[in-house]
């Protein structure tokens, strides 16, 4: 299979597209490693956005993983998807 590189859309290059569904993919991307390495900040902040745009499975999975997380990973993830939605 192939694999592509989803740097481009860590700085916001995802345009118009801000569907709930993307960023849950981008969440589980991120928290089982496929397509990139695993990065729980990333996921969460993934998860969070994905959550704020009403995909209720977002919002399960996010608080699973922040179990598996540190208060600073957690804040550090919080203040990403805050950036996040600043800067689209």
């Amino acid at each position: 299979m192939a694999r592509f590189d989803m740097s481009f859309i860590e700085h916001g290059a995802l345009g118009a597209v801000r569907s709930g569904s993307v960023f849950l993919q981008l969440g589980l991307s991120h928290a089982i490693g496929r397509s990139t390495p695993i990065d729980r900040v990333a996921a969460h902040k993934w998860f969070n956005l994905a959550a704020r745009a009403g995909v209720a499975d977002a919002a399960r999975l996010r608080r699973e993983l922040a179990l598996e997380m540190t208060a600073h990973e957690v804040a550090e993830a919080q203040r990403a998807a805050r950036e996040w939605i600043s800067a689209n």
